[in-house]
């Protein structure tokens, strides 16, 4: 059977389910049961594959009770995320590479049925009075939803899939991001509770790099994690309490903030703080938090550079906090933070290490930075591959008090 064949039967059958069918009624396996006899009635005599008969009967079962189009895309393990553009505009990113796929949603109705259902199963509301919302699928991938009127091309949905198998130092070994020595350095700073914040751009692999330094924390701890969207995948770790901001319903009610659950996570005994990403409104807590015995803390932001990230972080306390003086704010910064790890998605797609670097503290109106490790291109680079590593400069580690007092020893 050709594919122009089989997506006619595939929406023919599906209409038909749609017309005579009591869908509120059936169950899920009863109406699985009901469109593979359809769809073997249908076929009779003629030769389909095996595979080629199931995937009929998924689409149709997954038009109806499934994500429908997206189901396919999420199956795919090489594609790593998704943008539909309203619903003839259907682009994935797979092996770092962003392409339109030839699929497209029935209608925009029908797109709009699959965001009503993602967003539902999130416990979220997204209507015109609360056109954007964030949630997340059943696997655990980030879902953003943005629609009409503030989305001009339609309702619009952006997914970062979420990955099967939680992030390990290993794998970022594997993929050259950073080196063995290197992950012992970061291994024992972790284990001695440095506060370690790890800044990049958008898909430079912040949240990944993040869950695999979760690995290094020691399974005794109590961790709670803070998030805007669960994407964390800490496996270690037995206690271990994930919290998730919440936005307002359709009445404006019910709105936690990433402040409140900073907040609320103090009194929860936790021997550390993990913060998916810092937002404006709980950054000042967040510092605080660092600042108030809770040592180990790990968190991410957006960042083009080192320097850019502790200028967007004072911005974003004076956001939550304005009134404060600078110099204060700087402060605060300088002494909650330890360690910072840059990273970033070079001109060839692939995700590299490019510096870490200690936080000193705060002098003559700067925040002192001491770089450890620093990204350098070698001979092998091209203009389309970047070849280079991680080297250490010839800066000495400062700051060893918490080495000390945890028994470590690093010799950098």
């Amino acid at each position: 059977m050709d594919s122009q064949r089989e997506q006619e039967l595939v929406d023919r059958l599906r209409t038909h389910v749609y017309e005579n069918f009591p869908l509120s009624k059936i169950s899920d396996d009863e109406l699985q049961t009901q469109i593979e006899n359809m769809v073997k009635q249908e076929i009779g005599a003629e030769y389909v594959s095996v595979e080629q008969t199931v995937s009929i009967i998924q689409q149709i079962y997954s038009s109806i009770r499934g994500f429908g189009l997206l189901d396919s895309i999420m199956a795919d393990d090489s594609i790593t995320e998704v943008m539909i553009n309203g619903h003839k505009k259907v682009f994935v990113e797979k092996n770092g590479v962003v392409q339109r796929i030839k699929s497209e949603f029935e209608s925009q109705r029908r797109l709009e049925d699959v965001i009503q259902r993602i967003v539902g199963l999130a416990g979220r509301e997204v209507n015109q009075a609360n056109p954007m919302v964030d949630a997340r699928l059943p696997d655990g991938s980030r879902v953003n939803v943005v629609l009409p009127p503030v989305s001009l091309c339609g309702p619009t949905i952006t997914i970062r899939k979420f990955s099967k198998t939680p992030m390990t130092v290993q794998k970022l070994i594997q993929y050259g991001s950073i080196t063995e020595d290197i992950a012992g350095v970061l291994r024992t700073l972790v284990e001695a509770k440095y506060n370690i914040f790890v800044s990049g751009g958008t898909g430079s692999g912040k949240t990944t790099f993040l869950n695999a330094l979760s690995n290094f924390i020691p399974h005794s701890e109590r961790i709670i994690t803070i998030e805007d969207s669960a994407e964390l995948q800490i496996a270690s770790i037995d206690n271990l309490v994930s919290l998730e901001s919440r936005n307002a319903n359709a009445s404006g009610v019910g709105k936690i903030t990433f402040r409140e659950l900073i907040k609320t996570s103090l009194r929860m005994r936790p021997d550390r703080i993990v913060v998916g990403e810092v937002r404006d409104d709980g950054a000042l807590d967040m510092l605080q938090a660092m600042n108030t015995g809770h040592d180990g803390s790990l968190s991410t932001g957006h960042a083009n550079s080192t320097e850019d990230m502790l200028s967007r972080l004072e911005t974003m306390v004076l956001t939550g906090a304005e009134g404060l003086p600078l110099d204060a704010i700087r402060q605060q910064i300088a002494s909650a933070l330890d360690i910072i790890v840059h990273l970033a998605r070079l001109r060839d797609h692939s995700r590299r290490t490019m510096e870490i670097t200690e936080v000193l503290g705060y002098k003559n109106g700067k925040i002192q930075l001491n770089p450890l490790f620093v990204f350098e291109e070698d001979e092998h680079t091209t203009l389309e591959r970047v070849s280079g590593s991680l080297r250490r400069t010839d800066n000495k580690m400062q700051q060893t008090y918490k080495l000390t007092l945890a028994g470590k020893r690093l010799d950098l």
